[in-house]
């Protein structure tokens, strides 16, 4: 067994990992991973009203010194890194553009670790090992071809990407040197899993995809600091390998480690204004815009017409309203959502909101067409034609959370405080998100762990 550095990609980033310090980080880095971190916990704290964490919680029976947000339940490191990375998942609320969602999947696992420091960590050490968890997993997914050549095959790259970009972020929470830095990212690829098989029947698997990668990534961690070894060819071309198995086209291996210290991945991850599929926002935003531009009224519209890649089709392009995890993966919905009730945020998906006779009938006045000659991640374009006779059309090429057509402070605000609501008081809201704005400052993260304690386990789900 090659326990030994090189200088091989990996090699290269385990060094990165293992180093990183807050003092590396530029401002701008740190305060977009500080952002992350609280819309993650708000998201969090918000699905731990929701079905797939009360069945979760209810099979898994935790017990331990961790706690479940949101509720005053606890739980091993292991269970409530899973149980809380579903709850962050689990209303699409929390953020992608990393490994795909990279907070859901970086955040669970590091506030497990903490219970295997031994000692109190403090909120530099918590941001700087956010931002190298958001750094690997988008690395590796683009080393693997980028999201469409490995999401394209029936991966999810948040289980299988996220797994790694957890074992890393652990990996520098615990403090692991180079060696045993490079053991906890590949021995995570033993860990990789998750299928987009779930968007065929409105499985709720997709929601546990981001607990299991936590979980794995932890594990990979703690196995790496007692001394088990990694595969250290894992991300080289052999039969085996990661890329020879998670992408049938060229990949890159070189990305792992390109630009590394120049190139912070968290500024590629996005946040989610609703609470759907991301492939569905640009079609909200497209709505929204072209509906102000015009001066009408969304019961002005006639019909909607459509026209996306086969790829989006296949990922949100159907038209569901019924249960709530495969309505979240319908763009169809989404828009008629906020026709029908002017927002497509969570409250768009209540039970009663998800049966009502008025949203479907507007799904049925919408049509969707895959052009063939789209790029497979190109944004749908929006035609909406009215009752008096225009027609507009538009496509919106990043999404309301990007860098191109960021949230405003207000909004990130409002969010946050919107879905913590569903778990904590008002008074725990108020003093969370004061904590979490100067995280920099808190010298023991545990004192975040203690604000987060709510009651959501004795209430009704989201329904």
């Amino acid at each position: 067994m090659n326990r030994s550095l090189a200088d091989s990609p990996v090699d290269r980033l385990a060094r990165f990992v293992s180093s990183l310090d807050y003092d590396a980080l530029p401002a701008s880095v740190v305060a977009k991973a500080k952002i992350h971190i609280a819309d993650t916990l708000g998201a969090a704290l918000a699905g731990a009203r929701s079905n797939e964490f009360a069945i979760s919680v209810k099979s898994l029976r935790p017990a331990g010194p961790v706690p479940l947000w949101g509720t005053g339940l606890a739980a091993s490191t292991r269970d409530a890194a899973i149980l809380n990375g579903c709850a962050a998942h689990a209303f699409e609320l929390d953020d992608s553009g990393g490994c795909d969602h990279s907070g859901a999947v970086v955040l669970p696992a590091l506030f497990s670790a903490l219970h295997e420091v031994g000692r109190p960590i403090d909120g530099k050490r918590m941001i700087t090992a956010v931002v190298a968890g958001y750094d690997v997993g988008r690395r590796v997914l683009e080393a693997t071809g980028g999201y469409d050549a490995h999401n394209s095959l029936g991966w999810h790259s948040t289980g299988t990407c996220g797994t790694i970009g957890a074992a890393a972020a652990c990996a520098n929470l615990l403090g692991l040197d180079a060696a045993a830095t490079r053991d906890a990212i590949t021995l995570a690829t033993s860990f990789s899993s998750g299928l987009w098989a779930f968007i065929h029947d409105g499985s709720q698997a997709k929601k546990l995809h981001a607990g299991r990668a936590a979980e794995g990534g932890l594990l990979a961690a703690l196995l790496a600091a007692n001394g088990f070894a990694g595969p250290s060819r894992v991300f080289d071309d052999v039969w085996g390998g990661f890329f020879k198995s998670y992408n049938k086209s060229a990949c890159q291996p070189e990305l792992l480690a390109e630009g590394l210290g120049e190139v912070w991945k968290v500024n590629r991850a996005v946040l989610k204004p609703y609470a759907s599929c991301r492939g569905a926002h640009s079609a909200v935003d497209a709505l929204e815009d072209l509906l102000s531009e015009t001066g009408q009224q969304a019961f002005d519209i006639q019909h909607i017409d459509l026209r996306m890649s086969a790829m989006l089709k296949d990922m949100c392009g159907a038209k569901v309203g019924a249960a709530m995890a495969p309505t979240q993966m319908s763009l169809p919905y989404a828009l008629a959502a906020r026709c029908t009730f002017g927002t497509a945020g969570l409250q768009a998906y209540t039970e009663e909101h998800r049966h009502h006779p008025d949203v479907h009938a507007m799904m049925d006045r919408i049509d969707v067409a895959v052009d063939e000659a789209m790029d497979p991640m190109a944004e749908p374009v929006v035609t909406l034609r009215f009752k008096d006779g225009m027609v507009v059309d538009r496509m919106v090429p990043r999404a309301t959370g990007s860098a191109e057509r960021p949230m405003q402070a207000a909004a990130i605000e409002a969010k946050f405080r919107e879905l913590v609501a569903m778990s904590l008081t008002s008074d725990q809201v108020e003093a969370l998100w004061k904590s979490l704005g100067s995280l920099e400052q808190i010298e023991d993260c545990s004192e975040i762990e203690a604000l987060m304690a709510g009651n959501a386990d004795s209430i009704p789900t989201f329904r």
